[in-house]
């Protein structure tokens, strides 16, 4: 499968936001109840929460055919060298073809002073869970997180670069 990682532009917003709603749909079904994961994702990747986010950090697409297929976003490297990946998400259909690990390797690639990367996944996010665990992700601490009054088992991870 022949698939582009490039920088996000603005001009992807609305297929950026197809791709977290319709992942977030198909991950959390049985998890997280709809009308949570609707609030959500309205809060996060409403119009200027994306405006934010490629002011503010580093977001990549991967393209497949044209039309953007996933994404993952980055925070800013820290002075001590650490990044926080706020999320990476790939259509279902997607998963499993190389194209996660591209983006991850993309953002490890181009953000200088990169040390370590920290995510949180919920603990019932199997894919997820099975995703950072091959890449050599590291727990390092579980809790208890108050979701929009919905509790979710999280797991701390990072990868020592």
């Amino acid at each position: 499968m022949k698939f582009t990682i490039r920088e996000m532009l603005h001009d992807d917003t609305k297929q950026v936001q197809e791709v977290a709603k319709k992942t977030w749909n198909a991950t959390y079904e049985g998890i997280i109840p709809l009308e949570v994961q609707d609030d959500f994702l309205n809060a996060a990747y409403n119009d200027e929460r994306m405006k934010q986010r490629l002011e503010r950090s580093f977001l990549f697409v991967a393209e497949f055919d044209g039309r953007v297929v996933g994404f993952a976003n980055f925070s800013p490297v820290r002075d001590n060298g650490k990044v926080e990946l706020a999320a990476i998400y790939l259509y279902p259909e997607y998963q499993g073809k190389g194209i996660g690990s591209a983006l991850l390797q993309q953002g490890i690639k181009d953000l200088d002073g990169i040390k370590e990367i920290y995510i949180n996944v919920e603990k019932d996010n199997k894919i997820g869970k099975a995703f950072y665990d091959a890449k050599s992700f590291k727990v390092v601490k579980e809790f208890d997180e108050d979701f929009d009054g919905h509790i979710l088992k999280t797991v701390r991870m990072v990868l020592k670069v």
